[in-house]
C-alpha cells in the first residue's frame, strides 16, 4: 500500500523509499514508493508531474492500493527525494477548487452538480436541473463564483470514515480526493466560457485567469 500524503499534506517535496522499480514494454519505468505527494490521474483531475531522484515523473496512476509513478528512467530502490512540479500542481488545484465553487453556485440556484472535469483547457462542471429551478445564467454564476473567491474562504478538511470531505468557509463540503487551494482567493478570477445543454444535463465550461505574480 502507498501512503497518499497528498490527501492531507500540501508540501511539494519530501523523501520516500522506493519499494519497486520495474521496466515497462515502452522503455519507461513503473516506480512504487512507500509514500507519495503525487496525485494520480483520477477524480476529474490530471496527475501531478515532477521528479523522483533524477527521474522525471511522466504520469501517475492508482492501481488498487498502490500509486504507480511512470518515470523516464530507473530509480534505485532506496530512500530518495521526491518533488512535485509547483506550477502544474497550483494550476490543477486552482481549477479543481474553481469547479467546486461553480458547483456551489449551481446548487444554490436549483441545479445539482453531478460531475466535474478539471483538466486545463477543458474544465467543466456538469449539472442536472431540479424541478422549478430558474434558467442557468452564466453571468449570475460567474458573479457568484467570483464573490466566493473574493471572500477568501479558508479550505477545511474532515473525514467521513475513509472518505475525505473538502469545503470552503461556510459552504457545503463534498467528498473529494483531489488537490485544492488553501483558501478560495488563491483560485483567482473564474471565467465561464460557455454553457451547453444536452439530454437533460448542462455542461458549464470554465477557466481561471493566469496566476498572479
Amino acid at each position: 500500500m502507498t501512503e497518499r500524503l497528498y490527501m492531507t499534506d500540501d508540501r511539494l517535496a519530501t523523501s520516500a523509499r522506493v519499494r519497486r522499480c520495474t521496466q515497462r514494454d515502452d522503455g519507461h519505468f513503473d516506480v512504487v514508493l512507500s509514500a507519495t505527494l503525487f496525485h494520480p490521474q483520477g477524480g476529474g483531475q490530471l496527475a501531478d508531474r515532477g521528479t523522483i531522484a533524477d527521474a522525471n515523473v511522466l504520469r501517475v496512476v492508482a492501481v488498487e492500493d498502490e500509486v504507480v509513478h511512470v518515470c523516464d528512467r530507473a530509480v534505485v530502490e532506496s530512500e530518495v527525494p521526491i518533488e512535485v512540479c509547483a506550477e502544474a500542481r497550483a494550476l490543477h488545484a486552482r481549477l479543481h477548487s474553481a469547479g467546486h465553487l461553480i458547483g456551489y453556485c449551481g446548487d444554490a440556484l436549483g441545479w445539482r452538480a453531478v460531475k466535474g472535469h478539471h483538466w486545463p483547457g477543458e474544465a467543466r462542471v456538469v449539472f442536472e436541473v431540479n424541478d422549478g429551478a430558474p434558467a442557468f445564467d452564466a453571468d449570475t454564476v460567474s458573479a457568484m463564483a467570483n464573490a466566493y473567491v473574493a471572500a477568501d474562504l479558508p479550505r477545511h478538511m474532515t473525514w467521513d470514515g475513509a472518505k475525505r470531505v473538502i469545503g470552503f468557509g461556510h459552504l457545503p463540503a463534498y467528498g473529494c480526493g483531489g488537490t485544492h487551494v488553501v483558501s478560495s482567493s488563491a483560485v483567482g478570477a473564474i471565467r465561464i466560457l460557455k454553457v451547453k445543454e444536452k439530454k437533460g444535463q448542462l455542461s458549464v465550461h470554465y477557466d481561471v485567469d493566469a496566476a498572479r505574480s
